[in-house]
């Protein structure tokens, strides 16, 4: 169990450059995750996920607040890689040692059995690459030996930053179904990503998190069906008719051509009801669900500290170019 409760972090004097103002990078964050399922950390770039990670870990210090792991200050564990396994910078190897000898090193220096150097190299698909020196590694082969390093003492709470970057689409679906069992097993595991549809396949919670705020702590279904609107999926050979009718009872259609619109605005079964008192013929009527992607732009449209222009267009208003 990891709980934080009034987790704040200000760093001094790091503000907008040309200034010596502070950066609130995590602000009054509390929340509990618990074991036995997989718990998303969401929130785009600069929203402090990364901060709150390592406040966790106590890599930084908060400015006030307090994060334990089972009730204490990770900084206080007697065998720490037993405890937790992260994966937060994929590239912090020395890349003059082997696969096989950079484990070790963390296994001696952790009291944890030289055997689950092998083990957890065969986990992760390395175990013929186990000599190899890591400099020569791709940026996937870097990804599963740092998994593997969070997985080497067996740890009950596993965590991980972005751990799909660099795989291939084989290694997605492995790292997807590896978090999938150790959640079974009871473990706690939380995942911090950009990838919205892997979210989406993988996590059972959500936390969500915008300028350093936390704006949402719920189920994926919670979270999509809070924060987007459902539509609906019409075809008929009446299309124009059924339009009408939509408009005249308060919703709007957007006609995606040869007799199918969506309907927005209006039950599944008003549009049905609509159809069936106006001898209006349906060969189609289905809901439209939002992805995750769609609703985490929805709630974040606010929270997004980085706006990029496109080519052609002004940038948006306080927005990088």
């Amino acid at each position: 169990m990891i709980e934080a409760d009034g987790l704040t972090k200000v760093y001094r004097g790091s503000g907008v450059i040309g200034t010596r103002g502070d950066t609130l990078a995590v602000d009054n964050l509390s929340f509990s995750i618990a074991p036995g399922k997989i718990t998303g950390f969401l929130g785009p770039n600069g929203a402090g996920k990364t901060t709150t990670m390592r406040m966790i870990l106590g890599l930084d210090q908060p400015t006030s607040g307090t994060v334990t792991i089972n009730g204490q200050p990770f900084s206080r564990a007697a065998q720490p890689m037993h405890e937790v396994g992260a994966l937060l910078d994929a590239k912090a190897l020395h890349g003059g040692r082997s696969a096989y000898n950079h484990l070790l090193c963390l296994a001696q220096s952790n009291n944890i059995p030289a055997k689950r150097v092998a083990d957890a190299l065969a986990l992760v698909g390395l175990t013929e690459v186990a000599k190899r020196r890591t400099k020569g590694f791709s940026l996937g082969m870097g990804q599963r030996l740092g998994i593997a390093a969070a997985l080497l003492g067996d740890p009950q709470i596993l965590m991980f930053d972005e751990p799909v970057n660099g795989l291939d689409p084989e290694g997605i679906l492995w790292i997807r179904n590896l978090m999938k069992a150790l959640a079974a097993e009871g473990r706690t595991v939380f995942v911090s990503s950009h990838l919205m549809s892997e979210m989406e396949n993988t996590a059972d919670h959500l936390l969500v998190i915008g300028r350093g705020k936390l704006i949402a702590d719920c189920t994926v279904a919670e979270f999509i069906a809070a924060n987007s609107q459902l539509n609906v999926r019409v075809r008929t050979p009446q299309p124009d008719l059924l339009t009408k009718l939509v408009a005249a009872a308060g919703g709007t259609v957007q006609d995606s051509g040869d007799g199918v619109i969506v309907v927005s605005g209006l039950e599944l079964n008003q549009v049905g009801d609509l159809a069936y008192d106006n001898a209006v013929r349906l060969h189609e009527l289905s809901p439209v669900h939002a992805s995750l992607e769609q609703a985490f732009m929805e709630l974040t449209a606010s929270s997004v500290q980085f706006h990029a222009g496109v080519p052609g267009q002004p940038a948006m208003a306080g927005g990088v170019a």
